[in-house]
């Protein structure tokens, strides 16, 4: 593993041990070159997933981006970080189980509308706001009420 602070091409493995219940191995690393400390994750990935968006374009799924886009809907909501980690986790299973190579970026996006309703209401309609693209308030109280969800709840 190439060492993030100076490119060195070995580091050595200080620790190592599983994370987000089972499903990666958490490793601090130590570059001898320059002393530098960092933490990897392995991951097993049972196939690669090809994302086909709106416009047709095709990319690879990117877990990072996945964990970026639900960052945003929950910033500055109390909810832990091991939580919002063994979501994105669920959510990479179920694609990954689909048994399909591509699938339509709408998938994941309801996959996470999915579990952020269960996890927090708020996070929950920032991200249908962005992912429905409300365009005026009205788009708000509609989503809102088709929800079930009253203003107060979120």
């Amino acid at each position: 593993m190439r060492c993030p602070f100076c490119g060195h091409d070995e580091t050595q493995v200080k620790d190592s041990r599983p994370s987000e219940d089972g499903a990666a191995i958490r490793r601090r690393r130590l570059c001898p070159e320059c002393a530098g400390r960092f933490t990897t994750f392995e991951r097993v990935q049972l196939r690669e997933i090809t994302i086909m968006k709106r416009s047709g374009r095709r990319t690879p799924f990117d877990r990072d981006k996945l964990a970026r886009s639900i960052a945003i809907a929950i910033r500055k909501r109390p909810i832990e970080p091991d939580r919002v980690e063994r979501m994105i986790s669920t959510i990479v299973r179920q694609l990954e189980s689909m048994g399909e190579t591509e699938l339509p970026s709408s998938t994941i996006g309801e996959l996470v509308m999915k579990q952020l309703k269960q996890l927090d209401d708020v996070a929950y309609v920032r991200y249908a706001s962005v992912y429905r693209d409300f365009r005026e308030t009205g788009d708000f109280a509609k989503f809102l009420g088709e929800e079930g969800l009253s203003e107060q709840d979120a």
